[in-house]
C-alpha cells in the first residue's frame, strides 16, 4: 500500500473532513495552503458528498412514514461514514460504495 500523503497535514484533515459538516469545512481550510495534498483533498470530497447526501436524503426519507425505509437510510449513511473515516485513518484513497466515485467527479473545485 501507498502510503507517501500520511503526513500530519494530509492525514489530519482528512479525519477532521468526517466529523460534523463543520469538521469538513474546517478540513477543506486546513488543506488550503502550501501543504496541500491529495490524500485530504480526497477524503473531503467524500466526506463533503456524504454529509450532502444525508440531508438531501434524509429529507426525501421523511416523507415516508416508515421506519424500515428510515432504518435503511440511517445504515446505509452510516456505512459510507464509517468506510469512509476508516480508509482516512488508513491514509487509503478509497471511494465510498456506490456514492464515492460520484463525489470524486461533482466536487472537483476541492482541490
Amino acid at each position: 500500500m501507498e502510503t507517501n500523503n500520511t503526513s500530519g497535514t494530509g492525514k489530519t484533515p482528512a479525519i477532521i473532513a468526517y466529523l460534523t459538516i463543520l469538521g469538513t469545512i474546517i478540513a477543506f481550510y486546513l488543506n488550503q495552503d502550501e501543504k496541500k495534498t491529495s490524500l485530504a483533498s480526497f477524503h473531503i470530497r467524500q466526506a463533503l458528498g456524504i454529509h450532502i447526501s444525508f440531508y438531501l436524503l434524509g429529507a426525501l426519507v421523511s416523507l415516508f412514514d416508515s421506519w424500515p425505509i428510515t432504518s435503511a437510510f440511517y445504515i446505509f449513511i452510516l456505512v459510507l461514514w464509517v468506510f469512509g473515516l476508516i480508509t482516512a485513518i488508513q491514509s487509503e484513497e478509497k471511494s465510498t460504495p456506490i456514492l464515492g466515485p460520484y463525489f470524486q467527479q461533482w466536487f472537483t473545485f476541492i482541490k
